[in-house]
């Protein structure tokens, strides 16, 4: 496939990301919105790290085929985004692995800030005057590589997949505290159970006799 197959590709994946990230983020604004996810996802953080490892993971080859295959130089915030995403493969896999619901409370910051990044990337290659100054000109952060459909730069690649992770974060939080909160619940209905076993067992005695 060449540079324009591959480009239109990752240009797809990344629409399909920004809808999906779009879609978890109007659920989680509504109260309906949230019990649907608690329903319909319970139980499947499996499911959910694994999409936000593979979202790191595509992410992460995407930038490397842009930088050691095609030779575009990354710039200053090219590299801080990649700090910030390179990581969350590994992070993501191993959580997705072990079903480690929690990992969220990790992960949501650094896709945060990263999103912050890419959205201010974007911004300086849209507006060349708004940059402050982090631009080198061997690698200037305001040249646009790649366009595909007119608007899906390698920034705004990025950013999506920050905003996907974000968002199956924020989801996984959502779930997670839904089956703390029903486990709380089975727990105060056991030991209302326990409290009653006691006092029930005298009237039954009574009754027989």
């Amino acid at each position: 496939m060449n540079f324009v197959g591959i480009t239109h590709s990752l240009g797809g994946l990344v629409i399909l990301a920004l809808l999906g990230a779009v879609a978890l983020l109007g659920l989680l604004l509504t109260g309906g919105g949230r019990l649907r996810l608690r329903n319909e996802l319970a139980g499947e953080t499996r499911v959910l790290l694994g999409i936000g490892a593979l979202t790191a993971a595509v992410s992460m080859g995407g930038s490397l085929y842009f930088s050691e295959v095609v030779g575009f130089t990354p710039c200053v915030l090219c590299w801080y985004q990649r700090i910030a995403m390179y990581p969350l493969v590994l992070v993501l896999g191993i959580a997705a692995w072990r079903r480690d619901a929690g990992i969220w409370r990790y992960v949501l910051p650094i896709a945060g800030v990263g999103l912050i990044i890419s959205i201010y990337h974007n911004l300086i290659q849209f507006r060349p005057a708004l940059d402050i100054g982090t631009c080198t000109p061997d690698a200037s952060c305001t040249a646009r590589h790649v366009a595909a459909f007119g608007f899906v730069s390698i920034p705004f690649m990025a950013g999506a997949g920050f905003l996907l992770i974000g968002a199956l974060m924020l989801t996984l939080r959502e779930t997670e505290r839904a089956g703390a909160a029903d486990m709380e619940e089975m727990e105060e209905a056991e030991e209302a159970l326990g409290a009653q076993g006691p006092e029930e067992g005298p009237h039954l005695g009574a009754r027989d006799t």
